[in-house]
């Protein structure tokens, strides 16, 4: 563990520039060096500069490398690095990567006359124009890969790695072997051999793990935030960048370090992988809250979804109690929602919009059986050429509540609430995997729950969650809530919270730090003396203790018959609105905007007059932001416009 890494990518670099067939480009906020073809023997160096004490290979070590693959044909492989002799074309060492798999190489001299050995790892899947950091430790017959600090791979093969490998008058060479064919044609930002130790824990400290750095070269390492007046580049670099004009586009990982001009507020924007961050504007602020639009809806309203499909614009869907007539979808049309089509639906809970690839689905979640007796949720596609959404899939469920819809390690699943089946409410809820062979979903895993009414999936790091809101359990709403984290391919308990008629979770970001706000409905215990109020009951927030590994209590809200948390941002300041339905007496209940104030948590801002409130949806268009609310106890939601200054 003493050993000091070999910095491999830094030996190609001269002292103060760069070597020919290399140049520097920043994609998402990250640079890395893009290897010429053309001339690849420039980019290798005698090993001798590496191994200066010893000519053998060490028999134990990791190779620690960071990269952006680009789309690699089929039947391409392309090389990260070759260690070879001078005058043999064999490699002797060397790591290269097809779609989806990524083989390490290494000639075992043990046999007569030699022998190409290869370790192949299959399913790794690097060709998303991302950033990704990989580190390979082998040890004898054992080799084991790590992508962005996951669950590693270990494979046992026949073959050791030799104990004593030559490397005498050999040479390393980047991004090739030695010839045109299969030179790498990514970016490469780190490749570091380190003898004798398992790298993961040295590198797996950050918070960034697809970032995660050992050693990176000089050229390749950030700028100063602030350069001081009249300073000039040390190293120059490209990079991709491009101004988008027009409405908030989105910012994922994919527009990282692009740039948006709002053209209305005169605002420059900076996309970090996630959200928007202004460089030049006028910061707004939250003024006040304005009714912009009464919407007359089917019937009393469970919940709504605002979702957007591209080209095609933005839309509302809203789950309605009653059939006929049904539930609805409504698209904004100038500046309005207004009615676009109406579906049948069984006491309706909730919608979820997701996509799977190019499909773009639509599921509800039906509480009550059809008129055959039969009960089903349906998930519906949207067809391109009727421009609507049509029957897809139809799925048995109980008292179905809520859909949640996630993705992890490129497969689709999609969750089901199972709230009661008769009187019984403590029942299995399902999760569905796709099956993109039969296109439809399957029962992937089930989850004893009780009374459900929520799922919530985020992640965190390459770990990914999913909490369930446990309400009742047929004797008492006072009953424990669950985190689920995603191992060894389920779900496994994470934590458990004790919750009060749990509604809803809501995950949200402030910064670094994470937060999960649980919506408390009522508190009531068969077995206990009735309180003097049901549904006057503290709603919590807890956040992610990274030394803990748990979630701890951070705020105690005062809500009545909360059903659902929203977490929104005007510039830069972030807000949560409580949807509070019921007190006690009447459910003509202020719902509540607290605005973030930091060391004081969250703090009430904006008193919402609304009627039995089940739901908020915070969304954006080009003239503004706004809320919409759905009331559980009239045919009537309403559009909030947020006024800013």
């Amino acid at each position: 563990t003493d050993l000091r890494p070999l910095d491999v990518l830094s030996e190609v670099v001269p002292a103060g520039g760069l070597a020919r067939g290399m140049r520097v480009f920043q994609v998402q906020g990250v640079r890395g060096f893009q290897l010429a073809a053309s001339r690849p023997r420039t980019l290798g160096f005698p090993a001798s500069r590496l191994f200066i004490h010893c000519d053998r290979f060490p028999e134990e070590f990791s190779i620690i490398i960071t990269l952006r693959v680009l789309g690699v044909p089929a039947k391409r492989n392309e090389y990260i690095f070759t260690l070879m002799a001078e005058e043999s074309p064999s490699v002797l060492v060397g790591l290269r990567y097809a779609p989806d798999k990524l083989h390490f190489l290494f000639w075992s001299q043990e046999r007569a006359g030699g022998w190409q050995t290869r370790v192949t790892f299959h399913n790794v899947s690097l060709s998303d124009n991302q950033w990704h950091t990989l580190v390979l430790a082998v040890s004898g017959q054992s080799f084991s890969l790590t992508v962005d600090c996951g669950v590693p791979k270990d494979l046992v093969v026949e073959t050791p790695f030799p104990a004593s490998l030559s490397v005498k008058r050999a040479s390393f060479y980047l991004g090739n072997r030695r010839r045109r064919k299969g030179v790498f044609t990514g970016l490469l930002r780190q490749l570091v051999l380190l003898p004798g130790a398992d790298a993961t824990p040295r590198v797996c400290t950050a918070m960034n793990f697809k970032e995660a750095t050992l050693s990176v070269p000089t050229v390749l390492q950030d700028v100063p935030a602030k350069p001081e007046s009249n300073e000039v580049l040390k190293y120059p670099y490209e990079t991709d960048t491009k101004v988008t004009l027009g409405s908030r586009p989105p910012c994922t990982k994919q527009e990282k370090a692009q740039f948006w001009f709002n053209a209305s507020r005169r605002g420059l924007y900076l996309c970090n992988g996630s959200t928007w961050i202004s460089l030049l504007e006028v910061k707004q602020r939250l003024d006040y809250v304005e009714e912009y639009q009464s919407l007359v809806t089917n019937s009393e309203t469970m919940g709504v979804e605002v979702f957007t499909i591209p080209k095609v614009g933005l839309f509302a869907a809203t789950a309605n109690r009653y059939t006929p007539p049904g539930s609805a979808i409504y698209k904004w049309t100038d500046g309005k929602f207004v009615p676009y089509q109406n579906i049948p639906t069984y006491q309706a809970q909730s919608w979820k919009y997701f996509t799977i690839g190019k499909k773009i689905f639509l599921a509800v979640a039906n509480f009550e059986q059809n008129d055959r007796g039969q009960e089903f949720s349906v998930i519906y596609k949207w067809s391109r050429r009727k421009e609507k959404f049509i029957t897809y899939q139809r799925i048995t469920t109980h008292s179905a509540r809520d859909w949640e819809a996630f993705v992890i390690e490129g497969e689709a699943f999609l969750a089901v609430v199972n709230h009661r089946e008769g009187n019984n409410h403590n029942i299995d809820s399902v999760i569905y995997r796709w099956n993109p062979r039969t296109g439809l979903f399957e029962t992937n895993q089930t989850i004893p729950t009780s009374g459900a009414y929520d799922w919530e999936f985020f992640t965190i790091g390459p770990y990914s969650f999913l909490a369930v809101a446990n309400t009742f359990n047929g004797t008492s709403t006072k009953i424990y809530s669950h985190i689920y984290i995603w191992l060894s391919g389920s779900f496994q308990l994470f934590q458990s919270i004790l919750t009060f008629g749990a509604a809803d979770w809501e995950v949200f970001r402030i910064g670094d730090r994470v937060f999960l706000a649980v919506a408390n409905s009522h508190s009531y215990d068969s077995g206990m003396p009735a309180p003097s109020n049901f549904y006057a009951i503290n709603s919590s927030i807890y956040e992610l203790n990274i030394t803990a590994q748990m979630f701890v209590k951070f705020q105690d809200l005062l809500t009545y018959s909360a059903l659902d948390w929203e977490f929104f941002s005007v510039g830069d300041d972030s807000f949560l609105v409580v949807a509070n339905s019921f007190d006690g007496f009447t459910f003509s209940v202020n719902s509540i905007i607290y605005r973030w104030q930091g060391y004081e948590g969250f703090v009430a801002a904006h008193h919402l007059p609304t009627v039995g409130c089940r739901d908020w949806e915070a969304f954006h268009t080009a003239e503004g932001s706004y809320l919409l609310y759905s009331s559980a106890k009239e045919p009537l939601s309403k559009v909030l416009k947020l006024k800013t200054t």
